[in-house]
């Protein structure tokens, strides 16, 4: 099951205000090289170009899906399919790593985010956001319901543990990397639901796609089944409110 930019931007309002949020911490420097690591349909990108208008943004991503809604390449954006780990290998230094809800699909965070900082030129900045998965009660769902059978041999025990570290891990590694003018916080992007369909589809637009790649589609369909009458357990009454967690992260380099 390939992401679905349709689907996936049912909760645009959602999805966009965490991305104006971390825009907002970075400095404006003058002639900025960018990069945007998950830049999903490259619609963030183009605002990013937009709001730093001298700067050169290039967007990367790993899904075609995403990619086939890109904007018109222009002068000072581009956009290209690439995964984070390719661009750490092959891509020179630049002034500003910006991503929003993307790497906490890569692993092993206390590795990848000092490979990250050390593409990052001295004075340049570091801007990330990431769903606080640990804390979040449709990611715990997923995890429980993986755990349960016929699923969890279905899956083969595969379950999908979360990346994400918690504020001071995250803490750590910006100071022990040379980072300085730290900020770091976790911020709640309320969701209110109507019903507990709602609140399904909006996590059917991203962590539950791995584990549907898994499943055939009839496995799939009870599985997603038996997901909807957990988010229903777990919300006994709507409209309800989902207290959706992230963490904003931004430094600058020494």
């Amino acid at each position: 099951m390939p992401w679905n930019p349709e689907v996936y931007n049912q909760f645009k309002s959602i999805r966009f205000q965490p991305f104006f949020d971390l825009m907002d911490l970075i400095e404006h420097r003058p002639g900025m090289q960018a990069v945007d690591l998950g830049c999903g349909t490259g619609e963030q990108t183009a605002i990013l170009a937009e709001r730093f208008s001298d700067a050169h943004f290039l967007g990367i991503d790993s899904s075609d899906a995403m990619l086939a809604e890109r904007p018109a390449a222009t002068e000072r954006l581009a956009l290209q399919q690439s995964t984070t780990e390719e661009w750490i290998q092959e891509a020179p230094a630049c002034d500003l790593v910006f991503s929003n809800a993307a790497l906490q699909w890569s692993e092993d965070h206390h590795n990848l985010f000092p490979q990250i900082i050390h593409k990052i030129k001295p004075g340049g900045q570091l801007a990330v956001q990431i769903p606080y998965q640990p804390g979040n009660i449709l990611n715990q769902l997923l995890a429980e319901l993986a755990e349960e059978e016929p699923y969890k041999t279905q899956l083969s025990d595969w379950n999908r543990p979360s990346s994400v570290l918690t504020l001071d891990e995250y803490a750590t590694i910006l100071f022990e990397n040379g980072l300085e003018q730290i900020q770091l916080m976790q911020k709640v992007y309320p969701i209110i639901a109507e019903d507990a369909d709602t609140l399904f589809r909006f996590i059917s637009g991203s962590a539950l796609i791995p584990y549907l790649e898994r499943l055939n589609e009839a496995q799939g369909a009870l599985f997603q089944e038996a997901f909807k009458q957990k988010i229903a357990a777990a919300f006994p009454k709507f409209p309800a409110i989902y207290a959706f967690k992230r963490l904003l992260i931004y430094g600058k380099r020494v």
